[in-house]
């Protein structure tokens, strides 16, 4: 059996793992003129446990697309990540790394859900051929091991005020000096704050905004783009 071959029966695998666990859907998605099948739960509110909101609560904002990481994901697939270290922080269905991963780019793919890693591989690995790298990282104790980026892509990720510190601290604890991070916010009531923190820590912020509409939906969504100063 030749490597391709091998990774075709993974990838199958995985999805009949995906489909015997979960209700399943399929989404088309464009993205740099290419049309990606996303496959994700069928419901999120499927996927709400009052163990994981009593604990710290979590709820499982990570089995929706968001109109964040489209345009993160379009804006992704044109820079040059040829070889390139990207790390995505709260990957969700993996759209943005699917984009890295077509630009070049040796992601990881994180997210504080397990489940979202699953549909994240699985995701990259129909659209590209390639296995990701994945891991459950935590931001309030990341990784000591998780090592530094070229590039760090979040989207959609300050819908809490108390994510504000958290973000900017997984930003300038994994961003490489020389190295650029890309938030993309529609304008969550953390982004102020988590600005704040940045500026705190060394990142200097620039906004580029960015009209996204779907239907009858629009929105602004700004591409926060965050260097070291």
């Amino acid at each position: 059996m030749t490597r391709e071959d091998a990774r075709t029966a993974e990838t199958r695998q995985l999805r009949r793992t995906l489909e015997r666990r979960f209700r399943t859907s399929t989404r088309t998605v464009h993205v740099g003129g290419r049309e990606l099948e996303l496959l994700s739960p069928a419901n999120a509110d499927d996927l709400i446990s009052e163990d994981d909101y009593v604990k710290d609560e979590r709820l499982p904002y990570w089995a929706d697309l968001w109109p964040s990481a489209q345009v993160l994901a379009e804006e992704v697939r044109t820079m040059r990540l040829g070889g390139q270290r990207v790390l995505e922080l709260g990957c969700g269905l993996g759209l943005v790394s699917i984009a890295a991963t077509l630009a070049g780019a040796d992601v990881t793919a994180t997210d504080y859900y397990d489940d979202a890693l699953l549909f994240a591989q699985f995701n990259v690995m129909e659209a590209s051929g390639r296995t990701p790298a994945t891991r459950m990282v935590n931001w309030t104790a990341l990784p000591p091991d998780l090592g530094r980026f070229a590039v760090v892509l979040a989207s959609d990720v300050l819908y809490e005020h108390r994510y504000a510190p958290l973000v900017a601290n997984a930003i300038a604890s994994t961003l490489v000096r020389g190295g650029e991070a890309i938030v993309a916010d529609p304008g969550r009531i953390a982004l102020e704050g988590f600005l704040d923190e940045c500026r705190q820590r060394g990142l200097v912020a620039n906004g580029d905004p960015r009209a996204w509409s779907e239907g009858e939906i629009k929105q602004t969504v700004t591409l926060w783009k965050l260097k070291w100063e």
